[in-house]
């Protein structure tokens, strides 16, 4: 394995120096100096960055594409019912023309005879007792 100047371990392990080698401790009234490694971890990489905007605009997208299909669903449903409502209606229409029509004292007249019933004859009075 090779070692180069200046090449640190990387994973998660924090201030655990290597077996063997000592730490320098600083002296009281001196700044602690940090190694470049430990400095760099709060800043975020170009690579995080990158795939933090494609999430960002994949949740967009998707979003978008809900609402879309949303409003297409809401104006297919308000067809729908355009056109039911029109159905309805024409039936009230014919239903009210028919009892206009049926409920006039010549057509119930005429179905009665058509069904078999006779006119009536005079009124018989039972006087009372």
């Amino acid at each position: 394995m090779a070692v180069y100047q200046g090449a640190r371990r990387r994973g998660f392990e924090f201030g655990r120096p290597s077996p063997g080698i000592e730490v320098a401790r600083p002296r009281s009234g001196q700044p602690r100096m940090r190694p470049a490694g430990i400095a760099r971890q709060g800043r975020p990489t170009r690579v995080g960055a990158a795939l933090a905007g494609i999430l960002i605009t994949f949740t967009l997208s998707f979003l978008w594409l809900s609402q879309s299909v949303r409003v297409a669903a809401t104006s297919y449903d308000v067809v729908r019912l355009t056109s039911e409502w029109e159905r309805l209606d024409a039936l009230r229409q014919d239903i009210r023309s028919n009892l206009d029509r049926l409920g006039a004292e010549p057509a119930i007249r005429k179905l009665g005879l058509e069904d078999g019933l006779g006119q009536l004859g005079t009124p018989l009075v039972v006087p009372a007792r």
